[in-house]
């Protein structure tokens, strides 16, 4: 079994249904000047609980493709402004 990849991100936007959008932002230097360079890639999730928020913490880990762009799925709400805060999917990361 294929060991699926686990990152976290931060939410920026809830606005569509059962989809949140993370914002994973990883920061490298410059090989030659050293200046730290601040990327951020955004990944469209499978919220299927609709409890995340903007601005909350999440895990995604990798899944089979749920839609064009949806390729991930959230599994850890690890900081938020709601009242659930958890696991929100099953050890296999699939519904």
């Amino acid at each position: 079994m294929v060991k699926k990849e686990t990152i976290r991100g931060r939410v920026v936007s809830n606005r569509m249904d059962k989809t949140v959008v993370v914002a994973v932002e990883t920061v490298s230097r410059h090989p030659l000047y050293e200046k730290a360079i601040r990327r951020v890639q955004k990944y469209m999730a499978h919220d299927e609980a609709n409890v995340c928020q903007i601005g909350d913490t999440v895990e995604i880990i990798e899944t089979r493709p749920l839609s064009r762009h949806k390729r991930w799925c959230v599994v850890n709400r690890l900081e938020g402004h709601g009242k659930e805060s958890g696991a929100l999917l099953d050890e296999g990361g699939e519904q």
